[in-house]
């Protein structure tokens, strides 16, 4: 297959996942790839994700290394046989690799997460909200170059939105509903927004108010991504050094973790509505 410059996340985590089954079985590369009639090289390159694999190759591979989850090499032909072209792809060259390997993990996962601290999640922002963050994050885009990027987040919410919604929760701190990123008609409308969701049922939305106490989950912002199985879970934070995926099970874990403990601090959805009408009046 043709060596690929520039791998998706999704990609990469396929060659993880293989790569997994290989130190498992206790195999080194060298073995399987005299399996599969290829060399070292190209093994290692399937394994970060800038070579692919056809099914019959990797259902060989997963025999040899001994693997009896079926409904794992499944789901790991299926992301191998990928070969449609999502929506994001149309941004290629346009805007960040990661843009587009966010808008992809969002589009095949089976039920989303999320904490935010700080912004409204993207998921759930107006074009207006996201322009401004955009805006102030970049001062030095032209609009040509911030045109896409809000389009590219407000296509996002096909996710929530489309005829096949992805389950969505969302843990929102008060803070980030109070800021006002733009002006005060920017902010009604943000909340609006949220409300609209709430009640057309694409988002499942709980609050942290500010004087909640015992909360020190400042830092706490990240999303989890429900995979087909549980070992094809994923999660991403951001970080000064961008957006990080999480794979790694004692990652994963701490995750989940994190997303009950601030659970504990929030609001019940219902309650949390009542409070967002609330925030509405008091603008």
């Amino acid at each position: 297959m043709t060596m690929r410059n520039q791998p998706t996340a999704r990609q990469v985590r396929l060659g993880s996942e293989l790569r997994k089954l290989r130190e498992a079985a206790r195999k080194s590369a060298k073995e399987l790839a005299a399996l599969l009639g290829s060399s070292s090289a190209h093994m290692s390159q399937i394994e970060a994700g800038s070579s692919g694999i056809g099914e019959e190759r990797l259902r060989r591979l997963a025999a040899h290394c001994a693997c009896e989850d079926e409904k794992l090499i499944d789901a790991l032909v299926a992301m191998a046989a990928e070969r449609t072209r999502g929506w994001w792809d149309e941004y290629r060259g346009v805007l960040p690799q990661v843009n587009l390997d966010v808008a992809e993990a969002e589009h095949h996962a089976a039920s989303l997460r999320e904490v935010v601290i700080t912004h409204v999640p993207g998921l759930l922002q107006t074009p207006e909200y996201a322009r401004a963050v955009f805006r102030y994050m970049r001062p030095e885009l032209t609009e040509s170059e911030l045109a896409p990027r809000v389009e590219h987040r407000m296509r996002r919410r096909a996710v929530i939105e489309g005829d096949n919604p992805t389950p969505y929760e969302t843990i929102i701190h008060e803070f980030a509903l109070r800021i006002r990123v733009a002006d005060r008609q920017a902010s009604l409308s943000q909340l609006r927004r949220i409300l609209a969701e709430i009640e057309q049922g694409h988002a499942a939305v709980r609050v942290i108010p500010t004087d909640q106490d015992g909360f020190a989950g400042a830092g706490a912002s990240m999303m989890y991504l429900g995979g087909p199985l549980p070992q094809l879970d994923t999660g991403f934070r951001d970080t000064p050094g961008g957006t990080m995926f999480i794979d790694a099970e004692p990652q994963l874990r701490r995750l989940r973790t994190l997303f009950r403990k601030v659970e504990k601090a929030s609001l019940e959805p219902t309650t949390s509505r009542d409070f967002i009408h609330q925030l509405t009046k008091e603008l």
